[in-house]
């Protein structure tokens, strides 16, 4: 019998304890809880491994505390350009948008594209217009602005003029941020497997402060960011984007599987720590495959993470 599993991402990072506030942490791990606790919902429900990862990424992009949707990281140039994708396991049909500013949901935009439209990914303007095409909900760019992401673009602009990831800038104490905003890497993303035995992962971001506009990370990209595949196993990663595009390593997990023979755990290792790590690669995936194992390996200091098998209660992490 196959148990229904849901595991979340909302970034990962260098750990800094004693600059988190006890308020802080209860916000991130109450937020995980439910977020994890609404995928277990639905897939106890007997809802599809799609619907729980649609939605779960879908209530990350509404919550400002992550870099995805409302309270995404700014460009160079002061505005927004959002990422996501999704692929369903069972048919291996995916869908995927990258730069876009209006769309209110990029889950639900990307999800979109894989079921109305006979292409994987959709661009900037092209990606808005199909999305209004659907009866997506628009809204102004500056409904993805929040203060803490503008500090960090003029703090970013105001010391070397540097491309950082996520809350990247100077640590704040006071604002009491759990990981180390030098070095925390903001994606967002599901994985999990339903009661019919099909896997589906869904990754979501706003990608890097101060980043040249036009950049396209990992998290669009099926292979990189994201993939599912319902012989192996399914993938969401959030890092350095640029090394998990190089090491294409959602797919590597699933190919160290099918090809080599290892498990999730041993594949799921060996990509994070083996391969992304030599080319300066930091950060982390989550994974579940056909059996309902999970692995979720980081090689920085902490990822926001949490997964609940159906019937079980949460858990959810933060530090190694």
């Amino acid at each position: 019998m196959v148990k229904p599993v849901i595991v979340i991402h909302g970034g990962a990072g260098a750990l800094t304890r004693s600059a988190m506030s006890a308020e802080k942490e209860q916000a991130y791990r109450e937020t995980l809880n439910a977020i994890v606790a609404s995928g277990q919902q639905i897939l106890s429900q007997g809802g599809s491994a799609l619907d729980a990862v649609t939605e779960a990424v879908r209530l990350l992009e509404e919550c400002p505390l992550f870099n995805a949707g409302h309270g995404s990281v700014f460009t160079h140039d002061e505005t927004h350009e959002l990422d996501a994708s999704i692929m369903d396991g069972r048919t291996r049909d995916a869908g995927a948008i990258s730069c876009v500013s209006h769309i209110r949901n990029p889950v639900l935009a990307a999800r979109a594209v894989m079921e109305q439209s006979q292409h994987v990914m959709f661009t900037a303007a092209g990606a808005e217009a199909f999305a209004r095409k659907q009866g997506l909900e628009m809204v102004e760019p500056d409904f993805f602005s929040t203060d803490a992401r503008r500090e960090q673009l003029h703090h970013a602009q105001a010391g070397e003029g540097r491309v950082v990831l996520d809350h990247d800038g100077q640590r704040d104490v006071a604002q009491g941020e759990p990981i180390d905003p030098e070095r925390k890497y903001g994606t967002v993303g599901a994985v999990a497997l339903d009661s019919a035995g099909n896997l589906a992962a869904a990754t979501s971001t706003g990608g890097m402060t101060n980043k040249q506009a036009g950049r396209v990370g990992d998290s669009p990209i099926v292979g990189a960011g994201c993939y599912a595949n319902n012989n192996t196993v399914a993938v969401s990663c959030t890092g350095t984007g640029e090394v998990f595009i190089r090491c294409v390593a959602a797919y590597d997990v699933s190919a160290l599987m099918e090809y080599a023979g290892l498990t999730l755990k041993q594949a799921g290792e060996r990509v994070v720590m083996e391969k992304l790590l030599p080319l300066d690669g930091s950060g982390g995936l989550i994974a579940v495959d056909k059996e309902g194992n999970i692995a979720l390996p980081f090689n920085s200091e902490g990822m926001y993470r949490g997964y609940g098998y159906v019937g079980q209660a949460p858990w959810v992490g933060i530090y190694r």
